[in-house]
């Protein structure tokens, strides 16, 4: 998947499993600002302090995988001259 519309699919992936399977399990006070990176073929992932340490683990299980990944609680993983907002408190 090296296209435009491929990454973009990626994104939609991830965040359609984001939303329906993982949102209500992982958005605990503890995991609130940590890292998910999440195999969007297999639904499995991982979660980290940073976003390499995260896809890092998530390769390691699944070489294969194509990963999408997001701060938890966060509409973004990062903020580049803006600011991160939560998605809900």
């Amino acid at each position: 998947m090296n296209t435009v519309a491929d990454r973009e699919e990626i994104g939609r992936l991830g965040q359609e499993i984001y939303e329906s399977r993982l949102r209500a399990v992982l958005e605990t006070e503890d995991n609130i600002g940590k890292i998910v990176s999440i195999d969007v073929t297999t639904g499995d992932y991982e979660i980290a302090d940073d976003l390499l340490i995260a896809g890092r683990r998530l390769q390691k299980r699944r070489p294969a995988a194509m990963m999408y990944g997001k701060r938890i609680g966060y509409n973004a993983v990062y903020a580049v001259g803006g600011s991160l907002a939560r998605t809900a408190e």
